[in-house]
C-alpha cells in the first residue's frame, strides 16, 4: 500500500530532488516552455503552480497596497527559484553583476505571469506526452504555460 507517499522520488536524494526542481521551474518560468520526462513533468506541475499562485497573490495585494504582506509572498515565492548573486561575486567587485535566473524568472514570475494570469484560478500549466526517447525509452513530454502562443 502507498500511504501517505506522496512525491516520486526520482532516484534522488532529496537535496538533489529540491535542486533539480527548482532548476526546472525556473527554466519552465523563463522560457514557458521546456521538454523533459514525464515523471519530472508531472512533479513539477504542482510545485510551479505553487510558485505562481504566491506570484499572482503577490501582486495582487501590491496593487491594493498591502506592500508588507505583497513583499513576505514574493520572498515565499523566491524560494521555488535559485538564488539570486549571494556569493557569486566577491565584495571587491563594484561593478552591478547580471541577474541571475533565479531572479529574472522572480521578476518574471510576479510581473509578465501575474498579470496574464490574474483572473485564473489555477491550472497554470498542461503537459502534452511525446512518446519514448530514442536512447533510453524514458516517455518524454512537455509542459508549458496555458496560453502560450
Amino acid at each position: 500500500m502507498r500511504h501517505l507517499v506522496a512525491h516520486r522520488k526520482l532516484g534522488r536524494t532529496s537535496s538533489h530532488r529540491k535542486a533539480l526542481l527548482k532548476n526546472l521551474c525556473t527554466s519552465l518560468v523563463l522560457h514557458e516552455r521546456i521538454v523533459t520526462t514525464l515523471p519530472k513533468a508531472k512533479e513539477l506541475r504542482p510545485f510551479a503552480e505553487k510558485a505562481i499562485t504566491l506570484g499572482r497573490r503577490a501582486r495582487t495585494l501590491r496593487e491594493q497596497g498591502e506592500v508588507q504582506q505583497a513583499v513576505h509572498l514574493t520572498r515565499q515565492a523566491a524560494t521555488y527559484f535559485f538564488p539570486g548573486n549571494s556569493g557569486a561575486f566577491s565584495k571587491q567587485h563594484d561593478t552591478d553583476a547580471e541577474r541571475t535566473a533565479g531572479v529574472a524568472a522572480l521578476q518574471k514570475l510576479t510581473g509578465e505571469l501575474a498579470e496574464r494570469f490574474a483572473a485564473r484560478p489555477g491550472g497554470y500549466t498542461r503537459i502534452y506526452k511525446l512518446g519514448p526517447r530514442k536512447g533510453d525509452g524514458a516517455e518524454m513530454a512537455i509542459i508549458e504555460f496555458v496560453g502560450k502562443e
